[in-house]
């Protein structure tokens, strides 16, 4: 794969192989039909000198690539590749060269051509029929049409193009000492007297030259991912920290100051640890601690955009990726509003979206629970906005009740209205306290019911009252209402 252009008529710093296009680089695209693909043996890829954008791209493939510097022309890139594959390659084994511009490419074409050219001696490539009308002129921009060509027998080249090695290399080789600059490998072949076999293609397998072309190769993915994809996945992540000594916390990969810091194995971002869940529910891989357990010595402080990159890199290779995260923060402190920006912007980066792709909110929970206290901060991330409001209401609270409960934490039920004595099961009469799930079937306090049909208050303290499980709950389900101790007990944080 030639990838050492400039891109000078893409109009952008950034050349148009590294382009982003629906949260990936045009070349990735471009990689992906012959990374997915069994019966390709290995990829090299011919770079600029010292291209900055190679190895973030390299990171985020699902298997290792090689790389050769390129050449100042497409030929000479080719030939270079051609030539770091000597040790490997035999010299009647097939090449394919296509271009790292090239990120329509169908796979059933790729098929196609490797089926029609197994037997050929030469090999051929993929080309489009002529469609429009052919209209010539002598000079770029404004001209006059000087006469209307028969396009009649007229391909456009597409790409990959398949050839022996041998035969491939010895054409741009003799090219090349002839100071001749071919535009593509056929009229290498060509020119030392070989005649390439066209296999008709799609001619959606487009080329991407303008930046407007972006457009068109989005909307060609889009219809094919719908087309083989009708589904879309959608994930939930729940985190909570413990704050503890320290002088910031970790949030979206953003060291936000604050006068404690959070007690975790890894760096206690809980923002990028629910994300972690998120991405995960979604593809159906688990959670985070499976993949990254909490007592690996290997994840000590560990920076946790390390682990949603892994993360991502699980669903590249589902051929997943992501739409959109909307993140909710559970926290009396610290407050984020001067810091949410930059959290979003980090986050859209970690996940190669635009920013618009990602929503960051925070709240409070009223000065309630551990969370009102001061105690802990929480995050919550549905994969994609549209889920049912109250399920994430739901799911959040549901979150910090379960990881919120702590020794002395009364929870006092209301007494049902026209309560009397024994009207109710699961109630004492005086202490209406839940039971913790771990109690047996039966349980006892320091009151007594009255008789039936006398009010609460006819309790006498020092009697016994029996306060049954009501029926059909099952143990460590859901908790009934009881005693455990005298209030007054629990008034000096005794417990429950």
């Amino acid at each position: 794969m030639p990838a050492a252009g400039s891109g000078r008529r893409f109009g952008t710093r950034v050349p148009k192989q590294y382009a982003t296009l629906l949260g990936r680089t045009v070349m990735e695209w471009a990689l992906e039909p012959f990374i997915a693909d069994g019966r390709c043996s290995g990829i090299v890829v011919a770079l600029a000198p010292d291209d900055p954008w190679w190895p973030q791209v390299a990171k985020r493939l699902p298997q290792e690539v090689a790389t050769v510097a390129g050449g100042t022309t497409r030929s000479g890139s080719v030939l270079n590749g051609l030539r770091a594959l000597g040790t490997r390659a035999d010299e009647r084994d097939w090449v394919l060269v296509h271009d790292a511009a090239r990120p329509c490419l169908p796979a059933a074409d790729l098929t196609k051509l490797l089926r029609d050219l197994r037997d050929e001696e030469t090999g051929g490539l993929l080309a489009a029929p002529g469609a429009d009308t052919l209209k010539y002129g002598p000079t770029v921009g404004a001209s006059a049409v000087e006469r209307t060509v028969d396009r009649t027998g007229l391909w456009r080249a597409l790409t990959p193009q398949m050839f022996r090695f041998g035969a491939l290399r010895k054409a741009l080789e003799a090219a090349h000492d002839a100071g001749r600059t071919p535009t593509d490998e056929s009229q290498a072949l060509e020119w030392v007297g070989a005649r390439p076999l066209l296999v008709e293609g799609s001619p959606a397998n487009m080329k991407v030259t303008t930046a407007q072309d972006l457009v068109l190769a989005a909307a060609i993915l889009n219809s094919r991912q719908a087309r083989t994809e009708q589904v879309m996945r959608i994930g939930s992540g729940f985190d909570v920290h413990t704050f503890g000594e320290g002088d910031f916390v970790m949030l979206g990969g953003v060291r936000v100051p604050y006068g404690r810091g959070v007690i975790a194995h890894s760096d206690g971002d809980v923002i990028l640890h629910a994300l972690c869940d998120a991405l995960l529910g979604g593809a159906g891989l688990g959670d985070i601690g499976q993949h990254f357990r909490d007592d690996d010595p290997q994840w000590r402080g560990a920076d946790s955009q390390g682990f949603v990159r892994a993360v991502l890199a699980m669903l590249r290779e589902r051929r997943l990726s992501v739409v959109n995260a909307d993140i909710t923060v559970l926290a009396e402190a610290p407050r984020l509003a001067k810091h949410r920006e930059e959290i979003r912007a980090s986050i859209a980066t970690l996940l190669d979206v635009a920013p618009d792709c990602v929503n960051v909110k925070a709240t409070t929970t009223e000065k309630m629970g551990f969370l009102g206290r001061g105690r802990r901060v929480a995050a919550f991330d549905p994969l994609r906005p549209g889920n049912d409001p109250r399920g994430v209401a739901t799911a959040g609270a549901w979150g910090a009740a379960r990881l919120g409960g702590s020794a002395g934490h009364r929870r006092i039920a209301r007494r049902p209205r026209g309560f009397r004595g024994r009207g109710r099961p699961g109630l004492c009469a005086r202490c209406r306290r839940r039971a913790p799930a771990a109690q047996g079937p039966q349980t006892q306090c320091q009151h007594r019911m009255g008789g039936a049909g006398t009010g609460a208050g006819a309790g006498v303290r020092g009697a016994r009252c029996r306060v049954r499980r009501p029926q059909g709950s099952a143990r460590g389900g859901r908790p009934v209402v009881f005693a455990a101790r005298h209030a007054a007990l629990d008034r000096r944080g005794t417990g429950t």
